[in-house]
Order: C-alpha cells, then structure tokens, then sequence
C-alpha cells in the first residue's frame, strides 16, 4: 500500500524532474559543505570536477530514462502504427504520462484493429452480397431467355391450331385441334413450374427438410405409379431391392422429384420392347440407386453436358423439357452425394448413392 502511495506521489514527469532537481541542489550543498572544510584547494577543485562530472551523467542518464527512452519507445511504436502493422505494442511502463500515453495508443490501435476488421468483413459481405446480385440478375436473364425461346414452338402450335378451328368444320378435326392445343398448354405449364423450380434451387434459395424415412418404400411407390401402373408399355422392366428397409434423412418430396426424373427419363428413351432395370444397393453406410434403360447411348463428349437445363443430345428428338436431369443435379449437389451415368452393355446407367441412417 506504501509502495502504491509512493508511485501515486511521482505520477508526473514534471514531479520527477522537479524531485531531481531538488536531490541534486541538496547534494551540491551537502558536497560544498563537505568539501569547503578541505586545506588544499587543488584537491577540493578535483573533487568538485569529478563531482559535477558525476551530477551531469547522472542527471543525464536519469532525464533519459524518464523522458527519452519511453519517448523513442512512444516514437517508433507510433510509426509502425501509421503502418497499420498489427503486431505493434506499445510497452512503456514509467508510471507517468508516458505509459498513460502508451496505454492510449494500444488501445487506440485495438479499436482501429477492431473497426478495420469490422470494415473488412462488411466489405466481403458486401462483395458477397454485389455477386449475389449479379448472380440473380444474370439468372432472371437466362431464366427470360429460355422461357422466350422454349416457348416459341408450343405458342406456335396454340396459335396454328387455333386459327385453323376458326375455319374447321368437320368435328373430328376441332376435337384433334383441341387435344393439340391443351397438350402444347400442358407442355408449357409444365416447363414453366420445372424451369421455375431449378432457378430455385440454382440460386440457393430452397430450403430442404429432414425427415427419416423408408427408402425402399419411396421407390416402390413411385417405379409403381410411373413403371408399374402404365397401360400400353412396350418395354420389359426388371427390378432388384434389398430385402431390408434402408432408412434415409432428407426431404421426402425432393428425393421423390430425383427417382421420379430419372424413371421417367429412362422411360422416356428405351427402345421398344427394351428393358428397363431398376436397383437399390445396400452398401453399408450408404446405397446405390441406379436405373438403366436399353437404348442408345450417349456420345462421351456429351456425357456432361446432359445435366445443363434444356440440352438435348444429338440422338433424341426433343422430348420432354430438358429440365428433368438438371434438376436431378441441382438437388444431388445440394446434398453433396456422388451421382452420375455410365455407358452399359446397349443401353444407359443413371445412378446416385446416398448415405443412410440406422
């Protein structure tokens, strides 16, 4: 506490110097008091030099410890300050304005540090946000452009049909007509909640649930409706499912939406009276779906461009949307799972695999 007290009493430079000043008048008197008592004056001189010597030194040496060595200290810490060198500290300990001087700086460069950060990070976010945009900009665009140009073969074919009903008379043909017309309207209506759907999910803004359910159950209902349940098919479709259940965590309608997709396009492009084989693999921590269609297969240098939206190879003859399998990619990708198709033995393979939970 006494300590405390004492340092409390030199707070100050100016208390410093002054207490120095103050020692060294008392010691020139006391020394002139000592010394004027001595006979011989040459002795006393010598005495007296070397005394005043030693005051100059040590005055020196002390007026640079409590004033220019912590103002050097203050100077160059200052100067990598205006550097912005972070790892600058200014470490002055005098118990004067000095180290208050020195406390302010640190902390002056602790909040600059600070804010700069804060500067930084709501520049990246801001960046982020600017890529978003144009992100979102570029995808209205293209969303635009293939709408306009998707749409032009089934506006025409509504407006070819509707101007032939104006003249038709004969029955049969306004019946044909209307049938042209409302499947052209399903097509669009169709391409329009598909192609709205992937410029969802391409732009991040779908937000996927998580449920655990029966896999196998999934696909049985759904390779029912759309393999099973179809009148007039004209393909042999095969089948291999495990035994076992196999329980998966994701969203229940968007992993429908992928099995659905791929049934459908193997469907779509088997041959007639080709076979269509479907198969769930249980592969310990994960499974493999995989469905394969007898067919022509697809050129490898197209092979990655069938999961772009509206790509058709060369071989097909514009069916379906061409959104089906960039949906199927978008939503793989979301859930980071390999996935993929590979050339077999006269026909196609689509394939993903997925982990399971117990």
């Amino acid at each position: 506490m006494e300590k405390k007290k004492f340092s409390m009493g030199l707070n100050t430079v100016r208390k410093k110097v002054l207490i120095l000043s103050k020692l060294v008048g008392v010691g020139i008197v006391l020394f002139y008091l000592a010394t004027s008592k001595l006979s011989n004056k040459n002795v006393a001189f010598w005495i007296w030099f070397i005394f005043v010597v030693a005051v100059i030194l040590g005055v020196d040496f002390l007026l640079g410890r409590m004033i220019s060595t912590p103002l050097q200290e203050i100077n160059g810490i200052a100067g990598k300050m205006a550097q912005l060198d972070f790892s600058a500290h200014c470490d002055v300990h005098t118990g004067d304005e000095f180290e208050n001087l020195s406390n302010h700086l640190n902390r002056m460069f602790e909040n600059l540090q600070e804010t700069l950060q804060h500067l930084e990070e709501a520049n990246k976010q801001l960046e982020k946000d600017v890529e978003k945009e144009k992100q979102l900009l570029a995808q209205r665009k293209e969303l635009v452009d293939s709408l306009s140009h998707e749409m032009k073969t089934p506006l025409g074919l509504i407006r070819a049909y509707t101007e032939g009903l104006k003249d038709e008379t004969d029955q049969k043909k306004k019946e044909q007509y209307m049938e042209a017309i409302l499947s052209a309207t399903k097509r669009m209506d169709h391409m329009i909640v598909s192609l709205l759907d992937l410029s969802a999910l391409e732009s991040g803004s779908v937000k996927l649930s998580e449920e655990r359910f029966d896999f196998i159950e999934l696909v049985e209902t759904v390779a029912g409706r759309l393999l099973l349940d179809t009148p007039g098919t004209d393909y042999e479709f095969t089948y291999e499912l495990p035994e076992k259940k196999l329980f998966v965590c994701a969203d229940r309608q968007r992993l429908e939406q992928v099995l659905n997709n791929l049934i459908e396009n193997a469907k779509k492009y088997v041959v007639p009276y080709g076979k269509v084989h479907l198969e769930v693999e249980n592969q310990r921590e994960f499974l493999r779906f995989s469905i394969y269609n007898q067919g022509e297969t697809i050129p490898d240098e197209e092979i990655p461009k069938i999961w772009q939206k509206f790509y058709r190879t060369r071989n097909t003859n514009r069916k379906g949307s061409g959104l089906g399998l960039a949906i199927v990619s978008q939503i793989l990708s979301l859930y980071q799972v390999p996935y993929g198709v590979v050339k077999r033995d006269q026909g196609i393979e689509f394939y993903f695999r997925f982990p399971t939970v117990p």
